[in-house]
Protein backbone atom coordinates (compact mmCIF):
# COMPACT_ATOMS: atom_id res chain seq x y z
CA UNK A 1 0.00 0.00 0.00
CA UNK A 2 1.17 3.85 -1.00
CA UNK A 3 0.75 6.99 0.63
CA UNK A 4 0.35 10.60 -0.53
CA UNK A 5 1.22 13.36 1.47
CA UNK A 6 -1.97 15.05 1.73
CA UNK A 7 -2.72 19.06 3.29
CA UNK A 8 -6.58 19.59 4.09
CA UNK A 9 -7.62 23.41 3.77
CA UNK A 10 -11.12 24.46 5.46
CA UNK A 11 -12.55 27.62 3.90
CA UNK A 12 -15.12 29.71 4.21
CA UNK A 13 -16.69 32.60 2.11
CA UNK A 14 -18.47 36.10 3.93
CA UNK A 15 -20.58 38.19 1.76
CA UNK A 16 -19.06 41.77 1.28
CA UNK A 17 -20.37 44.97 -0.28
CA UNK A 18 -20.00 43.21 -3.93
CA UNK A 19 -17.93 40.66 -3.38
CA UNK A 20 -17.01 37.49 -1.50
CA UNK A 21 -14.40 37.42 0.99
CA UNK A 22 -12.47 33.59 1.42
CA UNK A 23 -10.85 32.59 3.89
CA UNK A 24 -8.72 29.65 3.84
CA UNK A 25 -6.83 28.11 7.02
CA UNK A 26 -5.08 24.77 6.72
CA UNK A 27 -6.51 21.97 9.14
CA UNK A 28 -3.21 20.12 8.76
CA UNK A 29 -0.84 17.52 6.86
CA UNK A 30 -0.97 13.73 6.95
CA UNK A 31 -0.02 10.55 4.89
CA UNK A 32 -3.29 9.46 2.86
CA UNK A 33 -3.20 6.15 1.94
CA UNK A 34 -4.07 5.19 -1.79
CA UNK A 35 -4.67 1.97 -3.36
CA UNK A 36 -3.40 1.56 -6.92
CA UNK A 37 -5.97 -1.18 -7.27
CA UNK A 38 -8.84 1.33 -5.97
CA UNK A 39 -7.30 4.14 -8.38
CA UNK A 40 -7.00 1.79 -11.52
CA UNK A 41 -11.16 0.55 -10.16
CA UNK A 42 -12.64 4.09 -10.10
CA UNK A 43 -10.98 5.50 -13.43
CA UNK A 44 -12.25 1.98 -15.30
CA UNK A 45 -16.03 3.08 -14.11
CA UNK A 46 -15.24 6.33 -14.73
CA UNK A 47 -16.91 5.94 -18.79
CA UNK A 48 -20.10 5.92 -20.22
CA UNK A 49 -21.62 2.49 -19.30
CA UNK A 50 -24.62 3.03 -21.58
CA UNK A 51 -22.26 3.12 -24.50
CA UNK A 52 -20.70 -0.44 -25.28
CA UNK A 53 -17.12 -0.13 -23.39
CA UNK A 54 -14.23 -1.47 -25.39
CA UNK A 55 -12.05 -3.82 -23.41
CA UNK A 56 -8.61 -3.26 -25.26
CA UNK A 57 -9.28 0.12 -24.85
CA UNK A 58 -9.55 0.02 -21.01
CA UNK A 59 -6.66 -2.23 -20.86
CA UNK A 60 -4.90 0.20 -22.72
CA UNK A 61 -5.63 3.04 -20.18
CA UNK A 62 -4.58 1.05 -17.16
CA UNK A 63 -1.57 0.22 -18.40
CA UNK A 64 -1.22 3.33 -20.26
CA UNK A 65 -1.34 5.26 -16.32
CA UNK A 66 0.64 2.73 -14.22
CA UNK A 67 3.66 3.34 -16.76
CA UNK A 68 4.02 6.56 -15.34
CA UNK A 69 2.60 6.22 -11.99
CA UNK A 70 5.31 3.74 -9.03
CA UNK A 71 3.56 1.56 -6.28
CA UNK A 72 4.87 -0.46 -3.85
CA UNK A 73 3.48 -3.22 -1.38
CA UNK A 74 5.05 -2.06 1.47
CA UNK A 75 5.23 1.35 3.44
CA UNK A 76 6.16 3.91 1.04
CA UNK A 77 5.20 6.87 -1.20
CA UNK A 78 3.50 7.06 -4.43
CA UNK A 79 5.61 7.62 -6.78
CA UNK A 80 6.04 9.04 -10.59
CA UNK A 81 8.03 8.59 -13.46
CA UNK A 82 8.83 12.07 -14.07
CA UNK A 83 11.40 12.10 -17.14
CA UNK A 84 8.85 9.79 -19.02
CA UNK A 85 6.24 11.78 -17.80
CA UNK A 86 8.23 14.98 -18.93
CA UNK A 87 9.10 13.30 -22.47
CA UNK A 88 5.28 12.82 -22.97
CA UNK A 89 2.77 15.39 -24.88
CA UNK A 90 0.60 17.81 -22.69
CA UNK A 91 -2.26 16.06 -23.31
CA UNK A 92 -1.29 12.35 -21.83
CA UNK A 93 0.46 14.20 -18.62
CA UNK A 94 -3.16 16.00 -18.56
CA UNK A 95 -4.68 12.15 -18.51
CA UNK A 96 -2.04 11.20 -16.20
CA UNK A 97 -2.63 13.99 -13.47
CA UNK A 98 -6.68 13.65 -13.74
CA UNK A 99 -6.54 9.72 -13.43
CA UNK A 100 -4.43 10.39 -10.22
CA UNK A 101 -6.75 12.58 -8.89
CA UNK A 102 -9.43 10.73 -9.54
CA UNK A 103 -8.28 7.89 -7.76
CA UNK A 104 -6.64 10.26 -4.56
CA UNK A 105 -9.64 12.81 -4.10
CA UNK A 106 -11.72 9.38 -3.81
CA UNK A 107 -9.16 8.44 -1.11
CA UNK A 108 -9.35 11.33 0.68
CA UNK A 109 -13.42 10.69 0.72
CA UNK A 110 -12.98 7.85 2.47
CA UNK A 111 -10.48 9.10 5.16
CA UNK A 112 -12.09 12.83 5.54
CA UNK A 113 -15.87 11.81 5.80
CA UNK A 114 -16.44 7.97 5.95
CA UNK A 115 -17.51 7.66 1.97
CA UNK A 116 -17.63 3.65 1.91
CA UNK A 117 -16.98 2.12 -2.04
CA UNK A 118 -19.93 -0.03 -3.20
CA UNK A 119 -21.95 0.89 0.19
CA UNK A 120 -22.19 4.72 -1.15
CA UNK A 121 -23.05 5.49 -4.09
CA UNK A 122 -20.51 7.31 -6.95
CA UNK A 123 -20.82 8.48 -10.32
CA UNK A 124 -19.42 9.97 -12.59
CA UNK A 125 -20.11 13.43 -14.19
CA UNK A 126 -19.23 12.59 -17.68
CA UNK A 127 -22.02 10.37 -17.80
CA UNK A 128 -25.08 12.24 -15.80
CA UNK A 129 -26.57 14.59 -18.01
CA UNK A 130 -28.52 11.98 -19.74
CA UNK A 131 -29.76 10.21 -17.10
CA UNK A 132 -30.03 13.11 -14.42
CA UNK A 133 -31.60 15.69 -16.71
CA UNK A 134 -33.33 18.74 -14.80
CA UNK A 135 -31.07 18.22 -11.76
CA UNK A 136 -27.75 18.81 -13.39
CA UNK A 137 -26.66 21.53 -15.33
CA UNK A 138 -25.53 19.45 -18.80
CA UNK A 139 -23.08 22.77 -19.85
CA UNK A 140 -20.87 24.72 -18.44
CA UNK A 141 -18.67 23.74 -15.15
CA UNK A 142 -19.27 20.54 -13.80
CA UNK A 143 -16.99 18.66 -11.21
CA UNK A 144 -15.76 15.51 -11.89
CA UNK A 145 -17.51 13.25 -9.39
CA UNK A 146 -20.71 12.48 -7.34
CA UNK A 147 -20.30 10.58 -4.19
CA UNK A 148 -23.97 9.22 -2.66
CA UNK A 149 -23.04 10.12 0.98
CA UNK A 150 -25.36 9.36 4.39
CA UNK A 151 -26.17 13.38 5.03
CA UNK A 152 -26.34 14.29 1.34
CA UNK A 153 -24.72 14.40 -2.54
CA UNK A 154 -21.53 15.56 -2.58
CA UNK A 155 -19.46 16.83 -5.60
CA UNK A 156 -16.20 15.96 -6.21
CA UNK A 157 -13.44 18.33 -8.22
CA UNK A 158 -10.24 16.32 -9.18
CA UNK A 159 -7.47 18.76 -10.42
CA UNK A 160 -3.83 17.83 -10.85
CA UNK A 161 -0.41 19.39 -12.26
CA UNK A 162 3.26 18.59 -12.88
CA UNK A 163 5.29 20.28 -9.81
CA UNK A 164 8.91 20.58 -10.92
CA UNK A 165 10.06 22.81 -7.73
CA UNK A 166 11.73 21.07 -4.86
CA UNK A 167 9.00 21.85 -2.08
CA UNK A 168 6.30 20.01 -3.63
CA UNK A 169 3.57 21.91 -1.84
CA UNK A 170 3.09 25.56 -2.69
CA UNK A 171 4.80 27.96 0.11
CA UNK A 172 2.16 29.87 2.68
CA UNK A 173 -1.13 29.47 0.57
CA UNK A 174 -2.91 28.43 -2.48
CA UNK A 175 -2.16 29.03 -6.21
CA UNK A 176 -4.00 31.92 -8.44
CA UNK A 177 -4.78 28.84 -10.28
CA UNK A 178 -6.84 27.09 -7.37
CA UNK A 179 -8.35 30.36 -6.32
CA UNK A 180 -10.10 30.74 -9.95
CA UNK A 181 -11.03 26.84 -9.63
CA UNK A 182 -12.81 27.36 -5.76
CA UNK A 183 -14.78 30.73 -7.37
CA UNK A 184 -15.74 28.46 -10.70
CA UNK A 185 -17.05 25.66 -7.90
CA UNK A 186 -18.59 28.22 -5.78
CA UNK A 187 -20.65 29.47 -8.84
CA UNK A 188 -21.69 25.93 -9.84
CA UNK A 189 -23.15 25.45 -5.93
CA UNK A 190 -24.97 28.09 -6.04
CA UNK A 191 -26.48 27.76 -9.39
CA UNK A 192 -27.33 24.21 -8.33
CA UNK A 193 -29.30 24.89 -4.90
CA UNK A 194 -25.88 25.26 -2.55
CA UNK A 195 -24.96 21.82 -3.27
CA UNK A 196 -22.17 20.09 -1.44
CA UNK A 197 -18.91 20.34 -3.12
CA UNK A 198 -14.84 19.56 -2.43
CA UNK A 199 -11.66 19.73 -4.20
CA UNK A 200 -8.72 18.17 -4.41
CA UNK A 201 -5.66 19.25 -6.52
CA UNK A 202 -2.87 16.40 -7.30
CA UNK A 203 0.94 17.88 -7.43
CA UNK A 204 3.36 14.85 -9.11
CA UNK A 205 6.90 15.20 -9.03
CA UNK A 206 9.86 13.90 -8.45
CA UNK A 207 9.27 14.02 -4.95
CA UNK A 208 5.96 11.25 -5.52
CA UNK A 209 2.60 12.77 -5.45
CA UNK A 210 1.08 15.17 -3.13
CA UNK A 211 -2.48 16.87 -2.60
CA UNK A 212 -4.23 19.85 -1.56
CA UNK A 213 -7.63 19.11 -0.36
CA UNK A 214 -10.28 22.45 0.07
CA UNK A 215 -13.33 21.34 1.70
CA UNK A 216 -15.77 24.64 2.35
CA UNK A 217 -17.26 25.40 5.84
CA UNK A 218 -20.84 24.79 6.63
CA UNK A 219 -21.74 22.25 4.22
CA UNK A 220 -24.05 19.49 6.23
CA UNK A 221 -22.59 16.71 3.85
CA UNK A 222 -18.93 17.78 5.29
CA UNK A 223 -19.79 17.64 8.92
CA UNK A 224 -17.92 14.97 11.15
CA UNK A 225 -14.76 14.97 9.25
CA UNK A 226 -12.62 12.13 10.37
CA UNK A 227 -8.82 13.92 10.67
CA UNK A 228 -7.37 11.48 13.26
CA UNK A 229 -4.42 10.39 10.54
CA UNK A 230 -3.38 13.96 9.96
CA UNK A 231 -0.11 14.35 12.46
CA UNK A 232 1.04 18.11 11.18
CA UNK A 233 -1.26 20.63 12.67
CA UNK A 234 -1.54 23.70 9.71
CA UNK A 235 -0.14 26.95 9.34
CA UNK A 236 -2.42 29.35 11.58
CA UNK A 237 -2.01 32.12 8.97
CA UNK A 238 -5.25 31.88 6.55
CA UNK A 239 -5.18 32.79 2.76
CA UNK A 240 -7.24 35.36 2.45
CA UNK A 241 -8.67 36.53 -1.23
CA UNK A 242 -12.21 38.06 -2.69
CA UNK A 243 -14.02 36.54 -5.46
CA UNK A 244 -17.21 38.30 -7.48
CA UNK A 245 -20.50 37.51 -5.39
CA UNK A 246 -21.88 34.05 -6.99
CA UNK A 247 -26.07 34.77 -7.88
CA UNK A 248 -27.94 32.17 -9.60
CA UNK A 249 -27.46 32.24 -13.81
CA UNK A 250 -30.14 31.66 -16.31
CA UNK A 251 -28.83 28.82 -18.39
CA UNK A 252 -28.84 28.12 -21.74
CA UNK A 253 -31.31 25.64 -22.75
CA UNK A 254 -31.89 24.98 -26.19
CA UNK A 255 -34.57 23.44 -28.24
CA UNK A 256 -36.17 22.05 -32.05
CA UNK A 257 -36.90 25.78 -32.32
CA UNK A 258 -33.90 27.66 -30.98
CA UNK A 259 -32.19 28.17 -28.13
CA UNK A 260 -33.91 31.01 -25.18
CA UNK A 261 -33.07 31.30 -22.05
CA UNK A 262 -34.89 30.30 -18.75
CA UNK A 263 -33.89 30.37 -14.80
CA UNK A 264 -31.91 27.64 -13.83
CA UNK A 265 -34.64 25.74 -10.55
CA UNK A 266 -33.63 26.28 -7.56
CA UNK A 267 -33.14 22.23 -5.98
CA UNK A 268 -33.16 20.90 -2.66
CA UNK A 269 -29.91 18.97 -1.99
CA UNK A 270 -29.97 19.46 1.72
CA UNK A 271 -30.31 16.87 4.37
CA UNK A 272 -31.67 13.75 2.27
CA UNK A 273 -31.12 15.18 -1.64
CA UNK A 274 -33.96 13.15 -2.42
CA UNK A 275 -33.93 15.01 -5.86
CA UNK A 276 -30.14 14.05 -6.51
CA UNK A 277 -30.42 10.44 -5.13
CA UNK A 278 -33.98 9.36 -7.46
CA UNK A 279 -31.90 10.28 -10.05
CA UNK A 280 -28.76 8.50 -9.23
CA UNK A 281 -31.00 5.32 -8.50
CA UNK A 282 -31.87 5.25 -12.40
CA UNK A 283 -28.60 5.38 -13.78
CA UNK A 284 -27.99 1.99 -11.76
CA UNK A 285 -30.21 -0.02 -14.07
CA UNK A 286 -27.64 0.69 -17.20
CA UNK A 287 -24.91 0.09 -14.64
CA UNK A 288 -25.76 -3.21 -14.33
CA UNK A 289 -26.95 -3.81 -17.85
CA UNK A 290 -22.84 -2.84 -18.54
CA UNK A 291 -21.46 -5.13 -15.79
CA UNK A 292 -23.73 -8.05 -17.48
CA UNK A 293 -22.26 -6.97 -21.08
CA UNK A 294 -18.70 -6.77 -19.29
CA UNK A 295 -19.33 -10.40 -17.74
CA UNK A 296 -20.55 -12.38 -20.91
CA UNK A 297 -17.72 -11.20 -23.08
CA UNK A 298 -14.89 -11.98 -20.36
CA UNK A 299 -13.49 -15.65 -21.37
CA UNK A 300 -11.33 -16.80 -18.44
CA UNK A 301 -13.20 -17.63 -14.86
CA UNK A 302 -11.04 -16.57 -12.44
CA UNK A 303 -13.25 -18.31 -8.99
CA UNK A 304 -15.47 -18.06 -7.09
CA UNK A 305 -16.42 -15.28 -4.87
CA UNK A 306 -19.40 -15.68 -2.14
CA UNK A 307 -20.70 -18.49 -4.41
CA UNK A 308 -20.65 -16.14 -7.42
CA UNK A 309 -18.58 -16.55 -10.54
CA UNK A 310 -15.78 -13.95 -11.32
CA UNK A 311 -14.43 -13.31 -14.74
CA UNK A 312 -11.29 -11.62 -15.94
CA UNK A 313 -8.13 -11.68 -16.94
CA UNK A 314 -4.57 -9.92 -15.59
CA UNK A 315 -3.13 -7.01 -17.45
CA UNK A 316 0.73 -6.38 -17.40
CA UNK A 317 0.93 -2.63 -16.11
CA UNK A 318 3.19 -0.96 -18.73
CA UNK A 319 3.46 0.14 -21.69
CA UNK A 320 6.80 1.88 -21.72
CA UNK A 321 9.55 -0.67 -20.89
CA UNK A 322 9.69 -3.26 -18.30
CA UNK A 323 6.36 -3.84 -16.63
CA UNK A 324 6.34 -3.01 -12.92
CA UNK A 325 2.95 -3.97 -11.55
CA UNK A 326 0.28 -6.40 -13.40
CA UNK A 327 -3.14 -5.53 -12.25
CA UNK A 328 -6.08 -8.06 -12.31
CA UNK A 329 -9.28 -6.81 -13.72
CA UNK A 330 -12.44 -8.93 -12.63
CA UNK A 331 -16.11 -9.00 -13.02
CA UNK A 332 -18.74 -10.38 -10.82
CA UNK A 333 -21.89 -11.95 -12.22
CA UNK A 334 -23.42 -10.45 -9.91
CA UNK A 335 -23.18 -8.34 -6.78
CA UNK A 336 -22.27 -9.86 -3.47
CA UNK A 337 -21.86 -8.35 0.35
CA UNK A 338 -18.11 -8.20 1.31
CA UNK A 339 -17.03 -6.93 4.40
CA UNK A 340 -16.00 -3.40 3.82
CA UNK A 341 -14.73 -2.42 6.73
CA UNK A 342 -12.17 -4.41 6.66
CA UNK A 343 -11.64 -3.59 2.76
CA UNK A 344 -11.45 0.09 4.50
CA UNK A 345 -8.77 -1.60 7.35
CA UNK A 346 -7.14 -3.20 4.49
CA UNK A 347 -6.28 0.00 2.47
CA UNK A 348 -4.79 1.90 5.50
CA UNK A 349 -2.84 -1.41 6.66
CA UNK A 350 0.84 -0.31 4.98
CA UNK A 351 2.56 -3.94 5.48
CA UNK A 352 4.09 -5.90 2.87
CA UNK A 353 2.11 -8.90 3.38
CA UNK A 354 -1.57 -7.52 2.22
CA UNK A 355 -2.60 -7.37 -1.52
CA UNK A 356 -3.80 -4.52 -2.96
CA UNK A 357 -7.47 -5.41 -4.22
CA UNK A 358 -10.46 -3.10 -4.51
CA UNK A 359 -14.25 -4.53 -5.31
CA UNK A 360 -17.22 -1.70 -5.86
CA UNK A 361 -20.32 -3.36 -7.04
CA UNK A 362 -19.30 -5.76 -9.83
CA UNK A 363 -16.03 -4.71 -10.70
CA UNK A 364 -12.88 -6.55 -9.24
CA UNK A 365 -9.27 -5.32 -9.54
CA UNK A 366 -5.73 -6.30 -7.71
CA UNK A 367 -2.75 -4.79 -8.79
CA UNK A 368 0.57 -6.68 -7.91
CA UNK A 369 4.04 -6.20 -8.02
CA UNK A 370 5.75 -8.60 -11.28
CA UNK A 371 9.01 -9.41 -9.50
CA UNK A 372 6.60 -11.81 -7.31
CA UNK A 373 4.42 -14.89 -7.82
CA UNK A 374 0.55 -14.50 -8.87
CA UNK A 375 -1.26 -13.96 -5.78
CA UNK A 376 -3.94 -17.34 -5.60
CA UNK A 377 -7.72 -16.96 -6.34
CA UNK A 378 -8.29 -18.60 -3.06
CA UNK A 379 -6.11 -15.81 -1.13
CA UNK A 380 -7.75 -12.99 -2.82
CA UNK A 381 -11.07 -14.22 -1.77
CA UNK A 382 -10.15 -14.78 1.18
CA UNK A 383 -8.84 -11.32 1.99
CA UNK A 384 -12.10 -9.88 0.38
CA UNK A 385 -14.31 -11.81 2.69
CA UNK A 386 -12.15 -11.64 5.72
CA UNK A 387 -14.44 -11.65 8.85
CA UNK A 388 -14.12 -8.60 11.33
Amino acid sequence: MSTVRARVWRFTIEGQAGAEAVQAVEIGQGPLPVSLAAMVNINALACDLRKTVDQRVRDHEISLLLSYIIGGQGIGPLGVECPALDSSAGHIQRFVSECTGLGVMTAASEALFDWKPGASGLSSFDVLPGKLSGVYAKTGVRPDLLYDLAAGPVAGEARGRRRRAKKMFPAGKGTPEQRKRLEKLAQWSVDHGDHAYFMSWVWLGAGGVYVDIFLPDGSAALTGLKTGWIDVPGDARPWQFRVPRPEPRRMADPTPEGGFMVDLPLLEFRGEGAASRAAISRVEPAAEEAMDRAFSREEHQLGMLAGVPVRGRWIRGDVLGEARHEVLLGVLGERVEVNRRAQRERLATLTGDRLDTFLDGRLLTAVRPVDGPRPSWDRISAELLEPS
